[in-house]
């Protein structure tokens, strides 16, 4: 069906070019690190540098043949305290031991071998960036184990395994410890990681910046409702409290918002909500009036490292005990349940993640309308390089991802970048995770593939968008894989499932069209988006990884639909799109049961000269046609006036075929 033109949206005079008020204040009084418009150290593949780690694995494995830690292996997982999937520049421990600064892999360093676990996303980044003392584990090919796997099937018995107990899921080290007592080996937790002090001092110091008050307008709900909607699930379990260790969730929890870690708005912090009181556990640095003001007398301020003597506090004066437990996330790190014991804690899957999941319909409409501004902004970018690859300047990857940040930061309730952006050319876009040096990347040309995988912060919601274009004349071989990735875009959009339906379930979708031909994508179909948080967000996820298989899609979830292929040394595809799971309607309801389908609110031209017409069915070039008909009445309203240049060139790119 046509779109028309809501109401809704009609407000244009205070979004482009104008900035608002709020969000300009709230983003002066944060730090400019989460503003950066751009990093090169963080989330992605960055150039081709190799760092040489002999001197740093010597000093590592004198440390581990010492008294105090006494282990044959030690293990150096990618995540924080939080798990968190971009850790602060303190906590990228594997990255400082591998020289791998991937966001995915695990380190397993020997007395006399070390290894780097990775997965097809980053094989080709790895490749290049480990040096000569790494063997990569290329994860998910034929007789590649896991790194756990690697520990308890590969090495030699009777040995002790190092590991540091606030750096692995606790029930991830359960299952590791028995499936070594096979082999009479031992899962060591240590005191103190001994990459640490490898590093010394020149590990640079967590940050500590400004919390802010995201207002209820935006966030749609009170912090209070929250809690007890929290202690609702805790009834349920007749739990004394709940510990919350991941940071968005408690970002989430209590409507605050941060930029201690890149990109992602969050802050250092644990929470403990009870049955009549929380706890939040910061520096009170970060705090300002404001911020305390907003938790009134609910919410007792803690420091953050009295965190887990807390805990054992807990214990101690009996207000948790087995009867009586404490309810942790199924993503909590094992030092959590040393600090509580087994016997008091029951580990599940976040209460919290699955509240936050659901979007309210506040935060569903900020999806929409930052989508659409969005949409400006990538309309004027790929105006603008267009028009200048035609008149023949020289730009490269990344002074593309630069534009491209400069364009977004002018739009309204825009607070940051929700990821480096993926600026990608020829070669360069077949790195599925790649990301462009300043120093040494390549020069965007017109006989080559781009891809543009690229995304916003903004007070309303966080957009992820890929584009993939050719702006001369694309091969044979590009624009059939360019087709059947767009084949599976459409028949992921288009999907009809009934409710209890989980994202494994309709990953196959997505990659029917290529497999017609062959063809695959080593990563997911789409994975979660927070509400002006983490770009990538849990539970729920499309893809053929067995635990999407445990979350079911609900209606408000957001998730990603970019379906792609690559090229290894040659090109890359995809596309993407962030999708609402909504409630559909059938002309029949077999069983009792509804239907659910997705609504996209990415508001980007797809390239239809890259696209191989003949392949396409009649419903297909339908869906093409509608969807850039929705884009253009919805983005061109926002270019009238403003930019010219763009406004011609969406227009010409939403063309009917």
């Amino acid at each position: 069906m046509w779109y028309r033109w809501s109401s809704t949206f009609s407000c244009r005079a205070h979004v482009y070019p104008y900035r608002h008020h709020l969000a300009s204040t709230l983003r002066d009084s944060i730090s400019t690190k989460f503003r950066t418009t751009s990093s090169v150290t963080d989330m992605g593949a960055i150039g081709r540098q190799t760092i040489n780690t002999t001197q740093r694995l010597k000093e590592l494995r004198e440390l581990m043949r010492k008294p105090e830690f006494n282990v044959k292996v030690f293990v150096v997982p990618s995540e924080d305290e939080h798990f968190s999937e971009y850790p602060a520049e303190a906590d990228k421990r594997r990255g400082f031991i591998s020289g791998f600064n991937g966001s995915a892999g695990c380190a397993v360093v020997t007395l006399k071998d070390a290894f780097l676990f990775t997965d097809g996303r980053y094989f080709l980044q790895a490749e290049q960036q480990l040096d000569k003392n790494w063997t990569l584990m290329k994860q998910g090919l034929p007789d590649v184990p896991t790194w756990q796997e690697f520990l308890s099937k590969h090495l030699e018995e009777g040995i002790r395994i190092g590991i540091d107990p606030t750096l692995i899921v606790a029930n991830e080290a359960e299952s590791l410890r028995k499936s070594l007592r096979t082999r009479d080996s031992e899962l060591v937790t240590l005191t103190q990681n001994p990459v640490d002090i490898v590093w010394g001092t020149e590990r640079p110091q967590r940050p500590k910046n400004k919390v802010f008050v995201l207002a209820t307008e935006y966030a749609g709900e009170q912090f209070s409702t929250k809690l007890e909607r929290i202690r609702g699930e805790m009834a349920k379990k007749n739990a004394a409290a709940t510990v919350v260790t991941l940071l968005d969730e408690v970002a989430w929890l209590f409507n605050l918002r941060g930029s201690d870690i890149d990109f992602n708005p969050v802050f250092f912090a644990y929470a403990i909500v009870m049955r009549d009181s929380a706890v939040l556990f910061v520096d009170k640095s970060q705090l300002d009036d404001l911020v305390k003001t907003h938790l009134g007398q609910e919410v007792s301020i803690r420091p953050y490292e009295d965190f887990l003597s807390y805990l054992r506090s807990l214990v101690t004066d009996s207000l948790v005990k087995k009867d009586e437990p404490v309810l942790i996330g199924d993503k909590t790190n094992l030092a959590v349940v040393e600090a509580l014991g087994e016997e008091n804690v029951v580990i599940l899957p976040s209460p919290v993640a699955a509240l936050k999941a659901i979007k309210n319909p506040i935060e569903i409409e900020g999806f929409r309308r930052c989508h659409i501004r969005d949409g400006v902004a990538l309309a004027r970018y790929f105006a603008w390089l267009e028009q200048r690859l035609n008149s023949g300047e020289k730009l490269d990857e990344y002074q593309g991802a630069e534009q491209l940040a400069k364009f977004r930061s002018e739009l309204d309730n825009f607070m940051g970048l929700s990821f480096t952006a993926i600026s990608s050319v020829g070669p360069n876009a077949a790195i599925i995770h790649y990301s462009p040096d300043p120093n040494d990347c390549a020069v965007i040309t017109k006989d080559e593939i781009y891809l543009c995988d690229s995304g916003g912060q903004y007070l309303d919601g966080t957009t992820d968008v890929t584009r993939t274009w050719h702006f001369g004349v694309p091969s044979d071989d590009e624009k059939r894989a360019f087709t059947r990735v767009l084949q599976g875009h459409i028949a992921m959009d288009t999907a009809i499932f009934p409710t209890g339906t989980t994202g494994y379930i309709v990953d196959s979708f997505a990659r029917r069209p290529l497999w017609e031909d062959g063809l695959d994508y080593r990563h997911g179909t789409g994975h979660g988006v927070g509400h002006f948080l983490n770009v990538h967000e849990g539970p729920q996820g499309i893809g053929t990884r067995i635990a999407y298989n445990s979350t079911a899609l609900k209606p408000g979830m957001t998730v990603s639909n970019e379906p792609g292929y690559y090229a290894d040394g040659k090109w890359g595809i995809r596309i993407e799109n962030v999708v609402i799971v909504r409630e559909v309607s059938t002309p029949y309801n077999f069983g009792g049961v509804k239907y659910l389908g997705f609504e996209h609110v990415t508001m980007c031209p797809i390239q239809t000269t890259l696209v191989d017409l003949s392949l396409l069915t009649t419903n297909e070039r339908a869906w093409l046609n509608n969807y850039h008909r929705e884009v253009f009445l919805k983005v061109a309203p926002y270019l009238e006036g403003s930019d010219e240049v763009a406004l011609e060139w969406l227009r010409r790119r939403c063309a009917p075929v």
